[in-house]
This record gives C-alpha cells, structure tokens and sequence, in this order.
C-alpha cells in the first residue's frame, strides 16, 4: 500500500531523514518508534505532503505522491493525525470533525463514518456543540482521531496520540486505535513513545533513530533485540 524508498529529507541545510525505507501493506498495523528528534514526525509530514523531500520516492497504492499537492493525498485515502493534536480551537467538535469529510469518500460515508466515531468516542456525541479548545487533552485527541476517520481513510497515520496523556485515557486510546484497524479494517501507521504498548499492537515495526531505520522486524524480533530492550523498553 505504502511504499517509502531510500528517503532523504532536508531542513536548512541539515539532513533530517537520510535513507529512510518503510513499507506498510494494506491492513497492517505498522509502528514507528525512536527518540525525540530522531525524524518520526518529519516523516509523517513528508508522507502527507507538508515537507518536502530531498530525495527518495513515495508510493500509495502503486501512484507516486511526489508531485501531488495534501490535499490531494487526503483525497487518496491518506489521513494524518498530527502530533499535539491540533484541532481547531475555536469550531465545535461536530464542526471539527465535519472538516476531516472534506474528500469525496469522506462525503460520501459522511452519515456512516459519524456514527461510527460517535460509537468509538461516545463523548464526542455529548460534546458535539462545545467548543474544541474547551476540552481536555483526551478528549481533543479523540476529536483528531475522530477527524482522521472521518475522511473515510485507507491508511490512518497517528503520530503520538498518547502524547501529554494521563495513562488511563492513554490506554483508552490505544484501545480505540487497536479496534479501528482490527474491527475497521483501517491500516494503521502509529508513532508512539509508549514503545511497548505501540509494538504490541503493531504486525511490525521499525526503529529510526537520528534520521536513520537502523531496525525493523516483528514484534518478537524486536523485543529479543537489546538495544531495543535497554534503550526503549526498559529491560536488561
């Protein structure tokens, strides 16, 4: 489904990504983990458009994405959830996630897609005519998983969704994410600081670290290895 390819990435003339190959295959749950300012989020931003590359390819379902404008990618299937959540603050939340409908099959499953986030985030029903910066950090997450879903996307990239979290409404929203790609059939692209939780879920995952994927494997694979049971997991 997504195909990145020796993918190199530039700020101001310093290398921010720097070979990056990944792939993710239609209905898989596919995670990203490394430290701060190791290139996750930098990724994403490439994927949707927002930065561009230095060199390398991007591919979703076969058609090369270098060239096609964001708002063109969104209408390939692609949803971006940003990190820190960036709703907007001063439209409601049904107004927030009317926003996410923009592309054609979003409009199209309108009607379906609410209820179905309504049905995952049965608060976002109850606050539909609050103001989105009035909410707490939970729930302004689940309105931006909830404007994710509904563009009615093939692939939901997530980036940090735990981030600033209590952990019970982080577990809350883990379960949510597990149950979008399992009971959904959304495939799933995660960037996650909770490594453990994030690659348990995931059917594979990759390391990056200072712009670099210096590991990738499935789970089993990655827990057996020691850096990544010393450096994110906690283990010895």
């Amino acid at each position: 489904m997504l195909e990145v390819t020796n993918l190199s990435v530039s700020y101001g003339g310093l290398r921010a990504l720097t070979d990056v190959t990944l792939s993710v295959k239609e209905g898989q749950f596919v995670t990203v983990v490394g430290p701060n300012g190791a290139g996750k989020t930098t990724l994403f931003k490439t994927i949707s458009g927002i930065v561009p590359a230095a060199s390398g390819q991007i591919t979703f379902m076969g058609e090369n994405l270098f060239g096609l404008h964001p708002a063109r990618r969104a209408h390939l299937g692609i949803a971006h959830v940003p990190e820190g959540r960036q709703v907007f603050k001063t439209l409601t939340v049904l107004e927030n996630l009317e926003m996410g409908a923009y592309p054609q099959a979003g409009q199209r499953a309108w009607h379906h897609t609410l209820d179905r986030i309504h049905t995952l985030f049965p608060i976002l029903a109850e606050r539909a005519t609050q103001l989105a910066g009035t909410l707490s950090g939970g729930e302004q997450q689940m309105v931006a998983i909830g404007r994710g879903l509904a563009c009615a996307p093939r692939l939901l990239m997530l980036d940090e969704p735990s981030m600033g979290l209590a952990p019970a409404v982080a577990d809350t929203i883990f379960e949510r994410v597990s149950q979008i790609h399992k009971e959904d059939g959304v495939t799933i692209l995660l960037v996650e600081q909770r490594v453990a939780e994030a690659l348990e879920l995931s059917d594979h995952g990759y390391v990056l670290e200072t712009g670099r994927m210096v590991l990738d494997g499935p789970y089993e694979t990655l827990l057996q290895d020691d850096r990544v049971r010393k450096s994110y997991l906690g283990l010895s």
